[in-house]
């Protein structure tokens, strides 16, 4: 049994992002999308054929062209997990504001010391 391909995996690559973009800008048949990057159509559509294992593309069939439709609800998970570590960060930055602004404080009250 092929283990069922994940949306994590489907975003790790640079070009599967792209596809994203600009499917989610408009629907592109595999043609399109093949001149907008430097690689063959087999690369494409193995790019393509991943996104859709990991649903986040469907394919429409329209006259003789197949068009790819994105279909972004599953980046709803990605977009939690990332939330998270925003959280912890935010937290980390507001904690470094804070320190800059004691050092500024401090060093500007050093500075009417002498």
């Amino acid at each position: 049994m092929k283990a069922r391909r994940d949306v994590y995996q489907a975003i790790a690559d640079p070009t599967r992002r792209e596809i994203i973009q600009l499917i989610a800008a408009e629907p592109l048949d595999i043609k399109s999308l093949t001149e907008r990057f430097d690689m063959s159509q087999q690369a494409i559509s193995l790019h393509v054929k991943l996104l859709t294992d990991c649903g986040l593309v469907r394919m429409e069939q329209r006259g003789r062209n197949r068009y790819c439709r994105p279909k972004l609800e599953q980046l709803g998970e990605v977009a939690m997990w990332v939330d998270q570590y925003r959280q912890h960060w935010e937290s980390k930055l507001d904690n470094l504001e804070a320190y800059l602004g004691k050092l500024k404080k401090d060093r500007k009250y050093g500075k009417q010391k002498k």
